[in-house]
């Protein structure tokens, strides 16, 4: 069985963990989130704790019990502080905007990129700083992803959108490269 899956995890107060037909509703003050159970697995639901343990036994199963624990255990994170992801934008007239519920982005292309956002996240738009927040872990991390394939990093000027704190690996340009062969 998973290791993560042996412990039990502990639901703040505030936060209800309801089990009902294959599914764990986690209602919490920041909304609501839904982890579907795998087959095989048992969730049991105390006062206060919930305990993820495999019923098959099989090598499947104590993998999904874990990576249902984690599923669980990121709800109730969810709900009740929620997650985040924090994108920048670096390159000489690339911008971005908020209109409504569209991300309006500028990156060097002839017309702007329209970005429309999934229900249950927000982002706001600060200079060149992109904050993407939202109470689904996974739903935050995609429209991230999404919103950097736009205009990934280049390696050259490091013109693109990147995740903060991203390093991105320069690499010399040619004439810089023939400059030190030649000498």
């Amino acid at each position: 069985m998973s290791r993560l899956a042996k412990k039990s995890i502990k639901v703040p107060a505030g936060v209800s963990v309801v089990q009902a037909d294959g599914l764990v509703v986690v209602k919490g003050p920041k909304g609501e989130d839904k982890v579907k159970i795998a087959a095989g697995l048992d969730v049991k639901i105390t006062d206060g704790s919930v305990m993820v343990s495999d019923v098959l036994g099989s090598r499947q199963s104590r993998a999904d019990a874990g990576t249902v624990w984690s599923l669980i255990s990121n709800a109730i994170l969810g709900v009740t502080e929620g997650f985040g992801k924090v994108l920048e934008i670096e390159g000489v007239g690339y911008r971005a905007n908020m209109e409504g519920d569209t991300l309006v982005l500028l990156l060097g292309y002839v017309n702007p990129v329209r970005f429309k956002l999934p229900p249950g996240v927000s982002v706001t738009v600060d200079k060149n700083v992109i904050r993407i927040t939202g109470i689904s872990k996974e739903l935050v991390g995609q429209v991230a992803a999404q919103i950097r394939a736009l205009k990934k990093p280049e390696p050259y000027k490091g013109k693109g959108i990147r995740y903060q704190g991203e390093v991105i690996r320069r690499k010399v340009g040619k004439k810089a490269a023939t400059a030190t062969t030649a000498a």
